[in-house]
């Protein structure tokens, strides 16, 4: 019987090879398709550590084959000689069935390192609420989801081939012995191994459970180079990290856990008995710099990052409407500036909300489709005298904002398929951009009353799978980039991307130039939602083949007003979204006007920003989420380092303010009773 056993489990060990070693070709060709590395010399130490560590990380999930095939086909089939007879298609199915999910885990990196030049992180939690039919066009249009898909077959069939050729080699027969006792010995003994084995390979290398490999232990000549230390960590891993820290843990904090980190970051430290906490971030408005316009618009464009605008990138001529509008005397930009989120949802849910939705996703909790906070955008410009209108250029059961919109306080909220002609030309996110604003506007010069109005308007066309037909638009890349790298010029798909940019950037700047006619006195606000990676550094774009942590998450950012001058702004370099409201209220809002707010106005001098993911000073950027930082100059080669622990207790500080304000629902109310 244990004869049988003992062939069982050499079966079994040649199958425990068979992980490990796809998971190392995963990687190698992770790094081959996002890395460049021109020359391994003098980089052999990383890679080996990085190949090395990976697999002991990996052994995480890997190990369980072993005990797998032991247990349910080894163990059987020493007792029942018809379950050992199929032992080994048993194996071949278990085995290719967890490389076919390794295999889709790696797939789905790609994917998405694609598009967010990251490995998996939270916000795969967004998905859920995402738009279903819009992921799929981008997968299959953008991605070549169907051959992905067809992949499978040639690689499971090469799969099961190389497995059975695996399992067909010999294996060591069970020896003889003299005595019962010789046996029992050797049979406890061979049980024991492999129970150590898989022990010592699931706690990485030793047999103690505190030395499981971690992304803080990576090695530092690994951890140095930020690419190839995200490589390290195996897919399975990272989705499993994910899991354990879901954006909605801070439901699950009690008051008593997070007081003391509010205390980090509120103003008064009795604020526990308030009746609003929020009420402890009360500001008093020092004095309008400007006169009060009528008309206040806040373009928040879809994915308009800062990068292109820089000049490193000036031969791609994708942003030169954005940049003859911050050219112009009465523009001040900010040029390092964060979105409050790292996608379209909780960006604009905090803009609007006045804190961090810190991936809350209160804009889906009913809580705040009924009642809100005091410090919502819409609520503080009605205490200005203005009427507030929401104009999407995509329909408003996305992020439920038919229900957020009017609980924030929006006196109105048009979705563009409800204004646009019936036959106007449509991603699954919304109407072409330039379509959308060229109607709103018809729209707002058409119901002009004269009384002060901020218009809010949220573009959708630069996204994903960048399908729009850029060039019946005016878009050539021999026109619009003819000094570009010829590897730019020549790639359909980075084509595509920049295009997309060109386009949403000729549709803002347009719409602008066209209110600025009819309205000469309006205040414009523009920002991106957030930064999307459009600059392909695979095509000789920069002496770098990866964006600094500036050009991945910084964000656009400009006011024009014609009374605008850089005595305001108070020389600042940096800034983010939840600068945003206070400044608008410190330019026009009368001396002594009281308002709340969590973030100083970009009136004053500001020396950090604090978001949820990332942090900002006047030299460095950094990110919590890998616990790094860079030189802030986009020209400079990035330097890696850790970053400060007191901005991470901020980060912490105003997540938990969250939170707190999301456990407590008693504390919103319906908008028109700040009224």
């Amino acid at each position: 019987m244990f004869a049988l056993f003992f062939h069982g489990l050499q079966q079994d060990v040649k199958l425990f090879c068979v992980a490990p070693v796809v998971c190392a070709l995963f990687r190698f060709v992770f790094i081959a398709i996002y890395g460049s590395y021109p020359s391994l010399t003098g980089q052999w130490k990383k890679f080996y550590h990085c190949f090395r560590y990976g697999f002991w990380w990996g052994m995480d999930w890997n190990a369980y084959v072993l005990i797998y095939s032991a247990i349910l086909v080894s163990l059987p089939g020493a007792f029942f000689p018809q379950w050992f007879a199929v032992g080994d298609s048993l194996r071949v199915f278990g085995v290719c069935f967890y490389i076919a999910i390794l295999y889709a885990a790696f797939l789905g990196k790609l994917v998405y390192y694609y598009h967010y030049r990251d490995i998996y992180n939270k916000t795969l939690w967004m998905g859920k609420n995402a738009d279903k039919k819009n992921l799929l066009d981008i997968f299959f249009n953008q991605n070549h989801g169907a051959l992905l898909l067809l992949s499978f077959i040639p690689f499971l069939f090469l799969c099961v081939h190389s497995v059975q050729l695996l399992l067909s080699t010999p294996t060591f027969s069970y020896p003889t012995f003299s005595s019962n006792i010789y046996r029992y010995l050797f049979n406890t003994f061979t049980i024991i191994i492999v129970v150590a084995l898989f022990y010592y390979c699931r706690y990485g290398g030793s047999f103690n459970h505190a030395n499981k490999p971690e992304w803080d232990e990576i090695p530092t000549v690994v951890k140095e180079d930020i690419f190839l230390a995200k490589a390290t960590i195996d897919d399975l891993v990272a989705l499993e990290l994910v899991w354990k820290y879901p954006p909605h843990e801070l439901l699950n904090h009690s008051d008593e856990e997070s007081a003391p980190l509010i205390d980090t970051v509120i103003p008064k430290e009795d604020w526990r008995h308030l009746a609003q906490p929020l009420a402890a971030f009360a500001r008093t408005a020092q004095g309008p710099r400007i006169t009060p316009p009528k008309h206040i618009f806040y373009l928040l464009a879809e994915s308009y990052e800062q990068a292109p605008l820089d000049s490193p990138y000036a031969d791609l001529h994708i942003a030169d409407a954005g940049k003859a509008f911050c050219a112009d005397t009465h523009t001040f930009t900010i040029p390092n500036f964060l979105s409050a989120g790292l996608l379209s949802q909780p960006s604009l849910v905090s803009l609007l909300l006045g804190i961090y939705d810190a991936g809350l996703e209160l804009n889906e909790r009913e809580d705040f489709w009924h009642n809100t906070l005091p410090t919502t955008l819409p609520l503080q410009m009605h205490a200005l005298g203005y009427r507030t209108a929401f104009w999407y250029g995509g329909e408003l059961n996305w992020g439920s904002l038919q229900h957020f919109l009017p609980a924030v306080g929006f006196d109105e909220m048009h979705g563009a398929p409800d204004f646009c002609p019936s036959n106007a030309p449509r991603t699954w996110l919304g109407v072409y951009d330039h379509i959308f604003l060229t109607e709103a506007g018809k729209r707002i010069r058409a119901t002009d009353d004269d009384k002060p109005v901020l218009h809010f308007l949220y573009t959708t066309s630069n996204h994903g799978p960048y399908t729009i037909p850029v060039g019946d638009y005016g878009f050539s890349a021999e026109k619009i980039m003819p000094d570009a790298p010829e590897a730019v010029r020549k790639n359909r798909m980075a084509q595509r991307k920049l295009g997309c940019y060109w386009y949403t950037d000729q549709a803002l700047f347009h719409f602008i130039r066209e209110m600025q006619e009819s309205f000469p006195d309006s205040l414009f606000i523009v920002t991106g939602d957030h930064a999307m990676h459009v600059l392909p550094f695979d095509c000789n774009i920069s002496m770098r083949s990866q964006p600094t942590l500036r050009e991945k998450v910084g964000d656009f950012c400009a006011f024009w007003h014609p009374m605008l001058n850089a005595d305001i702004w108070a020389e600042n370099v940096i800034g983010g979204h939840m600068n945003i409201l206070p400044t608008i209220i410190e330019l026009i809002a009368p001396k002594g006007h009281p308002y709340l707010s969590l973030f100083p106005p970009l009136t004053e001098k500001i020396s950090t920003v604090v978001t949820p993911h990332h942090w900002l000073t006047e030299t460095q950027i950094g990110s919590f989420d890998d616990n790094l930082c860079q030189a802030i100059n986009a020209d400079e080669e990035p330097h890696t380092t850790s970053d400060g622990g007191e901005l991470r207790v901020q980060r912490d500080g105003w997540r938990e303010l969250s939170g707190w304000l999301c456990r407590h629902p008693e504390l919103l109310k319906p908008c028109n009773q700040y009224k």
